[in-house]
């Protein structure tokens, strides 16, 4: 799948951008006509740990799925946010194979 990587405030460098790009595709196994997606990576200026955000945009046929995660690592926020897109892409699938 196509990825759009933007990292904000920062420069992210190759093997950062490898994780997450590795670890989005891991989710055509769940569903696998996604059409293409935009990550952000963002630094916060937050005086807390969790200062590192992912935002992750997934565009799949009439509709879009979002997931935004907050933590002290990007990778560990990237994490969280695919998980949380595999849970939205199941309910999505459920709902266009139940009809």
């Amino acid at each position: 799948m196509k990825l759009k990587m933007h990292s904000i405030h920062f420069d992210a460098d190759q093997k950062l951008l490898d994780f997450v790009q590795k670890k989005v595709d891991k989710l055509e196994t769940f569903y696998d006509r996604m059409i293409d997606g935009e990550v952000f990576m963002k630094l916060n200026n937050n005086d807390g740990t969790e200062n590192k955000t992912v935002e992750i945009k997934l565009n799949v046929p009439a509709n879009q799925l979002f997931a935004k995660a907050d933590a002290k690592s990007f990778e560990e926020a990237a994490d969280v946010a695919t998980e949380a897109l595999r849970r939205q892409i199941r309910k999505f699938k459920d709902k266009v194979y139940a009809r």
